[in-house]
């Protein structure tokens, strides 16, 4: 039996980057090679760099009619002929008796930390997609675990809890060469620690991992985020000061991987994460990980990272100098690392979100 299934590409036009576009484009590759599966695409115009690894072939794409409307990410998509399943990478529904609708649930971020207009929405459309969906993914069992608060009266029955993968392309590099990091910045192999991803959300902590450097004046390597702020610039000068940090944006998995390899750690104090990609990332390349015991964090960092009660720049630091001083027991560590990161695969992540779709057909034609 093969499965008639619309994917919403709507996250493509929502960023440029991000987790939930890497989730998406791992999620549609394995899609479009699948024999099984019989797949349409909800597209529009997207400067998103994980869209344009895609190959999606034109007569697969439905244009979206509302992609150019203000404020789409919200508006459903109607007036779509066929049937089946329809799985969004965005809090959407479709408007058709015709098919049944899947929501994958990344975070509850909106629910924790904004206030105001954006949260009422978000909430709204979210509350929507939940409540209208036959299927809900959520991305860990602490996703889950906000799901059921935020929404007590969603059946457990329905929820499935799919783990991300980690892609193939972190991994250890045998040979290690100083100049592929020169080629980056101008710090040298095991000097320097790493930080990637969000740093304007105070629960991200970013401000404790540069004071904790500027205490051990050791060197930050920040990846992703954005551009630096004017008052971020200005911050960094000053800790952990200038020469002492390095910002790169838009590289490839294969240069986070070099920067991994020759790292010290990977700093990441988030205080809430609905996964947390980067941290099986910095595992599966043999960097160690220092992070929060919060939130999803521990459950994917299993017992391969530094977990800390206490995210001050003090504990971010003393852990930092245990590092350093005894490297046998960041050997362990990062031995811990590599068995943890094997329970995350991409290929695992499609096979089990494949097994939701094979569910619903069978319940569908019974």
């Amino acid at each position: 039996m093969r499965i008639e299934i619309i994917y919403d590409n709507i996250i493509f036009n929502l960023q440029d980057s991000g987790g939930i576009s890497v989730v998406w484009k791992e999620l549609l590759q394995r899609a479009l090679e699948d024999k099984g599966l019989i797949t349409r695409f909800i597209d529009g115009p997207s400067r998103n760099m994980f869209r344009k690894q895609l190959a999606i072939p034109g007569d697969l794409i439905i244009n979206d009619p509302i992609s150019k409307l203000p404020f789409n990410r919200y508006l459903n998509p109607f007036r779509i002929k066929g049937k089946g399943l329809f799985h969004s990478s965005y809090y959407r529904t479709i408007n058709s008796d015709d098919f049944i609708n899947i929501t994958t649930v990344h975070d509850f971020t909106y629910e924790y930390f904004r206030r105001g207009v954006p949260r009422i929405v978000h909430e709204f459309q979210k509350g929507h997609a939940i409540n209208n969906s036959n299927r809900i993914i959520c991305v860990s069992n602490n996703t889950k675990k906000d799901l059921l608060r935020f929404h007590p009266r969603v059946k457990e029955s329905c929820i499935r809890v799919i783990y991300n993968g980690v892609d193939n392309s972190y991994s250890p590099i045998k040979e290690k060469n100083e100049n592929d990091i020169r080629k980056l910045f101008p710090f040298s192999s095991g000097e320097y620690v790493v930080y990637i991803g969000d740093r304007k959300s105070p629960y991200k902590n970013f401000r404790q991992a540069a004071e904790a450097c500027s205490r051990l004046k050791l060197p930050i390597v920040i990846i992703g985020g954005g551009p630096l702020t004017k008052g971020e610039s200005a911050f960094l000068s000053e800790k952990p000061g200038d020469g002492k940090y390095s910002h790169l944006m838009g590289i490839s998995n294969k240069e986070v991987n070099t920067i991994y390899n020759h790292a010290l750690c990977l700093l990441y104090p988030s205080l809430y994460e609905g996964f947390g990609i980067p941290v099986v990332e910095a595992q599966k390349a043999g960097c160690p990980v220092i992070c929060a015991n919060s939130s999803s964090i521990p459950e994917v960092a299993g017992a391969g990272a530094y977990i800390l009660d206490d995210i001050s720049q003090e504990s971010i630091s003393d852990t930092i100098k245990q590092i350093i001083k005894f490297p046998s027991e960041r050997e362990r560590i990062i031995q811990r690392g590599f068995r943890n990161a094997d329970n995350f695969s991409w290929d695992k992540c499609y096979l089990e979100t494949r097994r939701v779709y094979q569910e619903i057909a069978e319940e569908t034609e019974s």
